[in-house]
Parts: C-alpha cells; sequence; structure tokens
C-alpha cells in the first residue's frame, strides 16, 4: 500500500508563480533592480515588457548600448577606495624566507590587490585566475557596500580574516548575477593595474557567467584588448547540464596593450614521436617513398594537428617537411605579380590569383636552378622550392617540422580535467580542493607567451596549480619566473 503523500501547509506564492510565467515567456525582460529599502530584488523591465506586447514603437527610456547592474557604480568606488591594511610576513611557515621572490599571500585578495598595487605597479608580466564560477554551489565573496561592521558580522555565514563573508550565491535570492558581478569586477579593475604594458590575462569561466565576464573586461581591458577565448575540451562530461553532456569551460584571454602585437605559441604535440619513429626507419633504410606512406599512416592513427600533419614529405636523411602556399595571404589587397620558371620546362608556371607573397627578389634567392632534384613522385626541389611535374600547378616554398616546433596558441585545448587527481596524489588520497585546474593546462597557458622570467600571478590561487605549473616550467627550461599566490587563509589542519 502506498503511503499518502504529505500535504503542503503553504499555499503557493502567487508573486513567484507570476514572475515564473512572465520570465518563460519574456525571458528579455528579467533584470535586477534595488527597491526603495535599497535591497537588490529580480524584476521584469517594465518597457521591454511593454515593446513585447505592443506592434509599435513605444517611448521608455532612452536606448544606448551599455552594461550595467545594481550598485555598479559602488563596485567602482570599492575598486578605487583607500584601505588601512598591511601585509605581515610569517618567516616561520616560509622556507628560504631572505632569498626567494615567491608570494603566498593570505587574505581577501581584493585588499591584497590593493597593496601589491603599491610595490607591483605595471610589473606582473601574467595573470592567471579560476574565479568562482557562480554555479550557485560555489561560494562567492560578499564584499559590504552599506553596513557598518558590527552589523555586518553579526549576521550569519563564514568569514575570512578580515571579516568578508563568503556565502552561497544561489539563484533564488534575487541578486544572482548581481553579486558575483560586484565582486569580479572591482577585481579586475585593480589587477590591470599590476600588469606590464605588455602584459596579459587568462580568466577560466563556463557557461554560467561567460557573457558577463567578456562585457567586464571588455570595460576594464578595453574591446580592442580581446584576443579570443579559449575553449578547453575536459573530455569528461556533466552530468547536469539539462539533457546535454557539457564537456567544455572557457578561458578568456585579454591583453593590456594590443599594440605589442603579442604571438601567443605552443608545443606541438608528439614531435618526439614523429623523430623516433622517422629514425628507425632511418635505421631500417626503408626506402623514401615507403617511408613517406609509413609516415602518412602514423599520422592519421595519431590524429595530430595539422601543424605536424602538414610535414609528410622527406629528404634524404628522413627529414620531414612540407610545402608551404605562396598566396597572397591578404584578401583585400593584392601582392606582387610575376613568372616563376619551371626548373624543368622552363616555362612559366601557375601563378596565384592575388599574386605571390614575396616579391621577385625574395622569391628568387630561394631558388637554385642550378642544383635541381627530382623526386620519385616526379616532382622537383629547386633551392628551397617545390614544383610539381610540370608548370600547371603552383610552386610552393620548402619548410621543415624542425624548423617549426611550436604553432599558434589553438582556441581549441583538449586536456583531461585530472587536477583532482594530481592533488589525491599529493595528499595521499584526500580530496581538499573543489575542481582544481590541472597542472598541464597552467603550463599551456604560461608557455603561450613565451617570456622565461617576470612575475606570474594567481589571485584565486586555491590549490596553487599556477605556483606548481611555474616551478616545473623553471625546472624544464632553465627560466626565472616568479609566482604571487593570493587566496584566503583555510583552516588549519592535520594531514
Amino acid at each position: 500500500m502506498n503511503k499518502p503523500e504529505k500535504l503542503n501547509m503553504r499555499t503557493s506564492n502567487l508573486a513567484d508563480n507570476n514572475f515564473a510565467a512572465l520570465a518563460a515567456m519574456f525571458p528579455n525582460a528579467v533584470t535586477e533592480t534595488i527597491d526603495e529599502n535599497g535591497e537588490v530584488v529580480r524584476a521584469i523591465d517594465a518597457d521591454i515588457l511593454a515593446q513585447e506586447i505592443n506592434t509599435h514603437v513605444v517611448s521608455g527610456k532612452e536606448e544606448r548600448y551599455q552594461f550595467t547592474w545594481p550598485d555598479k557604480k559602488k563596485s567602482v568606488l570599492l575598486a578605487n577606495a583607500p584601505i588601512a591594511a598591511a601585509l605581515r610576513p610569517c618567516r616561520e611557515e616560509s622556507v628560504d624566507f631572505d632569498n626567494t621572490e615567491n608570494l603566498y599571500i593570505e587574505g581577501d585578495n581584493l585588499d591584497v590587490l590593493k597593496l601589491l598595487r603599491e610595490t607591483y605597479l605595471n610589473r606582473v608580466k601574467m595573470i592567471y585566475i579560476d574565479p568562482p564560477y557562480n554555479t550557485g554551489k560555489d561560494f562567492i565573496y560578499e564584499d559590504d557596500f552599506a553596513e557598518k561592521t558590527g552589523e555586518f558580522l553579526r549576521r550569519d555565514g563564514q568569514y575570512d580574516d578580515q571579516g568578508n563573508r563568503l556565502t552561497p550565491n544561489l539563484e533564488s535570492n534575487g541578486r544572482f548575477h548581481t553579486d558575483w558581478l560586484n565582486m569580479i569586477y572591482p577585481r579586475l579593475r585593480v589587477a590591470r593595474d599590476l600588469l606590464t604594458e605588455d602584459g596579459v590575462i587568462f580568466i577560466s569561466i563556463d557557461d554560467n557567467e561567460v557573457e558577463n565576464l567578456k562585457k567586464i573586461c571588455n570595460e576594464v581591458f578595453g574591446s580592442t584588448n580581446f584576443i579570443d577565448c579559449i575553449t578547453w575540451n575536459t573530455r569528461v562530461p556533466k552530468n547536469d547540464n539539462k539533457g546535454l553532456g557539457n564537456i567544455h569551460q572557457y578561458v578568456l584571454v585579454y591583453v593590456k596593450q594590443a599594440k605589442f602585437n603579442r604571438q601567443f605559441m605552443m608545443p606541438k604535440d608528439g614531435l618526439d614521436e614523429v623523430f623516433e619513429l622517422l629514425d628507425k626507419m632511418k635505421k631500417q633504410r626503408v626506402p623514401i617513398p615507403e617511408a613517406e606512406e609509413e609516415l602518412k599512416k602514423f599520422y592519421n592513427k595519431k590524429g595530430y594537428d595539422r601543424g605536424i600533419t602538414l610535414y609528410n614529405a622527406l629528404d634524404e636523411n628522413y627529414q620531414p617537411w612540407g610545402k608551404i602556399n605562396m598566396s597572397w595571404p591578404n584578401s583585400d589587397t593584392f601582392g606582387p605579380t610575376y613568372d616563376v620558371l619551371h626548373p624543368a620546362t622552363r616555362k612559366p608556371t601557375k601563378k596565384p590569383d592575388r599574386g605571390w607573397r614575396w616579391n621577385q627578389e625574395t622569391f628568387n634567392n630561394h631558388l637554385d636552378y642550378n642544383n635541381v632534384i627530382e623526386r620519385h613522385d616526379g616532382s622537383f626541389i629547386c633551392g628551397n622550392i617545390w614544383f610539381a611535374k610540370d608548370e600547371n600547378t603552383q610552386p610552393s616554398s620548402i619548410k621543415y617540422l624542425r624548423d617549426v616546433g611550436k604553432m599558434l596558441l589553438r582556441t581549441i585545448i583538449s586536456l583531461k580535467s585530472d587536477g583532482g587527481v594530481e592533488l589525491e596524489g599529493i595528499f595521499e588520497g584526500k580530496s581538499y580542493f573543489s575542481n582544481p585546474k590541472p597542472t598541464s593546462l597552467l603550463r599551456i597557458l604560461i608557455n603561450s607567451i613565451e617570456e622565461k622570467e617576470g612575475i606570474f600571478l594567481d589571485f584565486f590561487s586555491g590549490s596553487a596549480t599556477t605556483a606548481h605549473a611555474v616551478m616545473q616550467l623553471n625546472a624544464e627550461d632553465g627560466g626565472k619566473r616568479k609566482f604571487i599566490m593570493v587566496q584566503l587563509p583555510e583552516e588549519k589542519s592535520t594531514l
């Protein structure tokens, strides 16, 4: 016999029901505003709602392009407000205190950033942060704008040493986006001041706030300094994503000054395996045509990036090279046009539609008609230029894989999200941190800027993966990178 259902002794909240109904019909009208008591509450934008149900333009607030939210002006003031605080060294908890140039700082990160600005203004080469994603399950800083300290501390909650409250940001609290925006905005404002003029910031985020974060960063750093949004394929799907297997997060990339034309690079994955295979075939004296076929099969099996698979031809020493297109790269303009003679037929070869990439003098410097090599497939090598069997195919320049061990950082990075596994290995199977980033991701981002020295900052350091990655890279390439990590004080425990 089934148990009777438990009676609900309360009637439904009609305001909640009505709000939900309107939100379902007109999601673009859902917003947050400040009521007569100064509290941030959920709301429906009357002007937008009126426009949605009318067939003509409804007059209302002046239309303009803007991005704002309740308390934004106070958030700006918070970023600029001075503080009365100082950093206190903990020599007894430090390692080689007098000589190390690395810093691990415990405290509210907004206060710490303001203090660091006094000493590290324009000195930080790179910032990486992994702030709370505002999932409704994590905790965010609640910076107090209005209450006096005594009133603030009487409220229940979790606090850092400075009395700043950590609170779960639930979607039902009416300030879901507002609280998160008020938290992240002043911290990014201060962080920008720390960057060198050619500095860069990487920010991890997911779908919950990626649009708002990009708008904030466009305001703080300038939209012209937006580089790209990297999609990190975590390979492991989440099971709570509304019917889809979500396997991605994002990393927003901004620079302080785009005029420096920074190039973000990454090592080509698989180079060691490729050269190991070629060395093996060279020792076995596999004929070049067969070796090239084996190399192509190996590429297909491994699924490498085109930055490697392009290099599928071999010279007599089994060194892989590829054919590089010589067409003018800009689709809006035209390059120089001139004749290039085929080394065998001595007839002009096919020209690119928009002209050559190089001027004629540069092209001639790469040609050597006195030393022409005919390949096994009937094509020709003439200096550093490849020619087909006849003049009907456009020639290409030759580039060796050994000379291009790096490529531009890809906007899709596929790495298993194994940061938790890494930490469990360190802490004997115990899990002390939620969703830590893998060291491999941080290594790619840090290594992408190529400088091997400078200051690297993370002011949401958590498990200190950024510090771990910095030390690993320094050990491998002899770099002199220094780090500054900032994190709320953790409860002391015995591991």
